[in-house]
């Protein structure tokens, strides 16, 4: 099985609660970093650093709008996520269906 490398850095991104809390805000809308930050007890330094790491990995873009520099998700690599989650979620199911069918099969088990 060959690894991804932009999907292990989106998976890594998500492993840290504050950065799932940043999208889930982006969710709802645009926001500056600042934005991003006011409900966290962490400096500016630390919000940018997770943002610039949701940047890298492209879950999140930032523009230059004058002297703001909003951030907004990306719901396209967002999307990708959720289809390589559905795809493992169906090929458990198969596996685990033909369990089920191999274990209710009395001539199995002999």
């Amino acid at each position: 099985m060959r690894s991804d490398p932009a999907l292990d850095l989106a998976f890594a991104a998500l492993g840290d609660p504050v950065r799932r809390a940043l999208l889930t805000r982006l969710a709802q809308g645009e926001a500056t970093v600042g934005e991003l930050g006011e409900p966290f007890d962490l400096t500016p330094q630390a919000i940018s650093h997770h943002v610039g790491v949701l940047r890298r990995c492209g879950l999140v873009e930032q523009r230059r709008e004058g002297t703001r520099r909003p951030c907004r998700l990306r719901v396209d690599r967002l999307a990708q996520l959720s289809t390589w989650i559905d795809e493992q979620r169906r090929a458990w199911d198969d596996r685990l269906d033909a369990l089920e069918t191999h274990l209710a099969d009395p001539e199995a088990t002999r």
